[in-house]
């Protein structure tokens, strides 16, 4: 016992609405319920966790994790209620708090169980029909003071130093507990040809059909975390869960769940880091810094690539590298700096084109492509024409580019494109051309789970109105109107390709 208020606990417990009565009722009635008969919580217990700092012996955390996550409508972890004890992470240099759940010190078993316990918590959100959109997103810079030291030591990973006296044992999460048994390379090499599906598919279809899936995907892997492999296949599995967790990011995002999407970015960069990976932490961290320009917050956005670009260390490709560029200069973009947007760009031309090809891209830059940087430029050009008028003669070029090489298959990125072209066009004040796009792009959405590209309709057909005098352009304001979802939008800025 801290003898202090566990604040976070506090802050959750009034959000719920209960009363202290009414939530050691609930805790008795839901540990039954996952096989704890015997336990037999009171409201002075309840009022010694809130107000004293008590933290209560397992399952108690368990269940009131799955209390406050049915309650609240979005993921709560045994983290967000302030209730780890102490120790339980392990030790890492440069300080940091057992008790956050974004910062240092994360043990690789720390973040198995972390992993399993919130995929766990997300899975119970899709199986009850709730919806988990209901916490604030931490800013760039709390993420990134909160990881700056972590990810720049040298870890001793799990897979360089293995200690089979004391095998990791994640934390049972929900109402399940996944028993940790070894698999071996061909399971692996399964697990990591499913990532590539997954892959295909949130780039064809969006993120709304499959992100279950992967969620689910993810908490297996989570669970097989829990036994000590062989390091080169520990190092692997690391990889996959890291390659999961941000597809689970990318999909929560692109359906709007932005909190739950910015604890899938963090968890991947976990994950990867564990596994080695430094250059694969870097990128899920970029990804979280898009979902920030996004939602209007380019600030906290840069923030996160000085971290993302520093982190990724030596062995990063300059591919990777012009990816990471391209995303800072999409920030700088939406905050109207033009002449840092331009010299970013170019930066990123001259680091894709300096890629040989000598050393095989990783699986997760292979989307990377040239039709990808030429997108990324025309909505970086498109976004400064909001500005800067002139830029939309540069974001037409791009986006001209972008399309001709886009293939079958990457049809969410194709309608980003549509989607630039028109508002560069109506910016350019070229109406005609604009209808066009606008039209390919409103055709093709009907197959798309993404509410990204909604959200980029949305911007799109703000810039319609000094047109709505021609009987086209107003013909297509009313097709807009009945196409797009009857929910109230998301307010993001802007999203990517």
């Amino acid at each position: 016992m801290s003898g202090q208020p566990n604040t976070r606990l506090a802050d959750l417990f009034g959000l719920a609405g209960w009363s202290k009565g009414e939530l050691a009722r609930l805790v008795n009635r839901q540990a039954a319920a996952m096989g704890h008969p015997q336990l037999a919580t009171d409201t002075s217990r309840v009022r010694r966790w809130i107000d004293m700092g008590e933290i209560p012996r397992d399952p108690v955390p368990r269940v009131l994790a799955a209390l406050f996550t049915e309650r609240l409508g979005r993921v709560v972890t045994i983290e967000d209620l302030g209730l780890v004890r102490h120790g339980r992470a392990g030790k890492r240099p440069r300080g940091g708090s057992a008790e956050s759940p974004d910062g240092v010190p994360w043990a690789p078993e720390r973040t198995a169980a972390v992993l399993t316990e919130f995929t766990g918590m997300d899975l119970m959100l899709n199986r009850r029909g709730l919806v988990g959109a209901g916490a604030a997103l931490a800013a760039g810079s709390a993420l990134s003071s909160a990881m700056y030291d972590w990810l720049h030591t040298d870890p001793a990973l799990a897979a360089d130093a293995p200690d089979l006296d004391h095998p990791l044992h994640a934390d049972p999460a929900g109402f399940d507990r996944y028993e940790a048994a070894p698999i071996g390379s061909q399971e692996i090499e399964e697990l990591e040809r499913s990532v590539e599906v997954f892959r295909a598919w949130d780039a064809a279809r969006g993120g709304g059909l499959q992100r279950k899936a992967v969620v689910g995907q993810l908490n297996e892997v989570g669970g097989m975390l829990a036994y000590r492999h062989p390091p080169h296949l520990q190092r692997r599995l690391w990889g996959v869960a890291a390659n999961l967790a941000v597809l689970a990011g990318w999909m929560s995002h692109d359906v709007g769940l932005e909190p739950t999407a910015q604890k899938y970015f963090v968890i991947a960069a976990h994950a990867a880091r564990e596994g080695g990976d430094r250059p694969r932490a870097g990128e899920a961290l970029s990804r979280a810094a898009r979902q920030m320009v996004h939602l209007g917050r380019p600030d906290d956005a840069l923030d996160l690539m000085k971290l993302a670009q520093s982190g990724s260390g030596e062995e990063v490709l300059p591919r990777t590298k012009a990816m990471l560029c391209t995303v800072e200069a999409w920030a700088q973009a939406s905050m109207g700096k033009g002449q840092a947007m331009r010299r970013t760009l170019g930066q990123a031309e001259d680091l894709f084109v300096s890629d040989k090809g000598d050393v095989p891209a990783p699986s997760w830059m292979q989307l990377f492509d040239e039709a990808d940087l030429y997108g990324m430029q025309a909505l970086s050009y498109r976004t400064l024409a909001e500005f800067e008028p002139d830029a939309a003669v540069h974001a037409q070029y791009y986006a001209d580019r972008a399309l001709a090489l886009r293939i079958d298959g990457r049809q969410r990125s194709k309608i980003f494109d549509y989607l630039s072209m028109a508002s560069a066009c109506f910016i350019a004040d070229d109406p005609e051309q604009a209808d066009r796009y606008a039209r390919l792009a409103l055709v093709s959405m009907g197959s798309n789970s993404s509410h990204r590209t909604w959200d980029r309709l949305r911007q799109m057909y703000r810039l319609t109105a000094q047109y709505s005098g021609y009987p086209k352009i107003q013909e297509l304001r009313e097709e807009i109107k009945l196409a797009l979802p009857k929910t109230k939008g998301r307010g993001g800025n802007n999203a990517q390709a």
